[in-house]
């Protein structure tokens, strides 16, 4: 019997075992030269601590609040495609270990199980992700499903006019699964020509005229609150205040889109100074460690988002698979928490890592 995984990168190796090729690299594979795929993960490397002694560490609490929900950690699972190439329960398996673990799951556009059935798998607190495509009706259809079935947030992926070149995937002639969210709204037949028509589906279907002027649109047909994903840069972070999201989540899109875009956790701070704590801000893309989820918070940010270890996760064992990732992901966090001394979320602060930039600095 093969021993239980100790880290999430064990469970990507087991995913990489259980999974057909096309799938696996389908998950795991970045844009282009899968550059800023390998920074995600490495700028984290660069961070380093500066833990404080005797503290009182006898009690630690991971809990924190997103958007008046309370959760366990400040561990969020992002929006990722298709579950259902995973494993055979698709989301709804990864909805019942996200409330099992008392935290927030984020159900992708491109979900292989309908909202109504993972609304209907189990009780928790539920993020929809949108996407606008070119006929406005289905987003708005969308939406009002979501709200209708309990969802409590929008997450508008805002980085995604046209779809990032995943070679990959065109090596593979990769064919996109059909959206079941999308029957009777949009044709979901699955293209049979000789290779990857995901870039082409996206470019035929995705609004590359969206813009933020449709904020005031999206706020129209909605009441629940919006949070935008994509934002890298403090123009874009002050711009989406301006115009009043709900929150900001500073992502590159898993590296999956623009290669040499800056890695998630070395964009954070510049966000973070931008914004000076008028919405709250989330972080996906690299965290791998407990580690990264402490060195995001002391960056700045209110919790992160974690997307292909879910899936590994998944792959590998299942709903079970999934909750142990999170769990994982909490007993380093809390471990971390209690070596640099700090006894709960709100005691991580700037002043207990130092950034490469300012290694750099100090050596000059």
């Amino acid at each position: 019997m093969a021993a239980e995984p100790v880290n999430l990168n064990e469970f990507q190796e087991l995913a990489r075992l259980a999974l057909p090729k096309m799938y696996y690299d389908f998950y795991a594979g970045g844009a282009e030269d899968e550059h800023t795929l390998k920074e995600n993960v490495e700028a984290f490397h660069r961070i380093t601590f500066r833990p404080r002694i005797l503290v009182d560490v006898s009690r630690i609490d991971l809990s924190t609040t997103i958007l008046d929900y309370k959760i366990s950690a400040p561990i969020i699972i992002a929006p990722t495609a298709w579950h259902k190439l995973a494993n055979p329960e698709g989301e709804v398996a990864t909805a019942r270990a996200a409330a099992s673990c008392n935290t927030i799951m984020v159900l992708s556009f491109t979900s292989s199980c309908s909202i109504e059935e993972v609304a209907a798998s189990c009780n928790a607190v539920r993020f929809y992700q949108l996407y606008v495509l070119k006929k406005r009706d289905i987003a708005a259809t969308l939406v009002q499903r979501a709200e209708r079935n309990g969802f409590k947030a929008l997450v508008l992926t805002a980085d995604t006019p046209r779809l990032g070149r995943r070679e990959a995937d065109i090596k593979n002639k990769m064919i996109k699964p059909q959206l079941k969210n999308l029957e009777g709204l949009l044709s979901t037949k699955v293209s049979s020509d000789t290779g990857s028509n995901l870039e082409a589906d996206a470019k035929e279907t995705v609004d590359a005229s969206l813009s933020w002027k449709d904020l005031e649109w999206l706020r129209s047909i909605t009441n629940l609150p919006i949070l935008i994903k994509g934002i890298l840069t403090r123009e874009d972070a002050i711009k989406a205040v301006e115009v009043g999201v709900a929150g900001i989540i500073v992502s590159n899109h898993g590296a999956r889109q623009l290669d040499y875009s800056p890695a998630t956790i070395s964009a954070l701070e510049g966000v973070v100074h931008a914004v000076k704590g008028r919405v709250p801000i989330l972080l996906d893309g690299g965290v791998r460690r407990g580690t990264d989820v402490f060195k995001a918070l002391a960056l700045g940010a209110q919790a992160v988002l974690i997307g292909r270890p879910v899936v590994y996760g998944l792959a590998a064992k299942g709903e079970y698979g999934v909750r142990r990732v999170i769990e994982m992901l909490k007993d380093e966090f809390e471990l971390t928490m209690a070596l640099t001394g700090c006894p709960s979320v709100k005691h991580i602060t700037r002043k207990h890592v130092r950034t490469e930039h300012e290694r750099i600095h100090s050596m000059l």
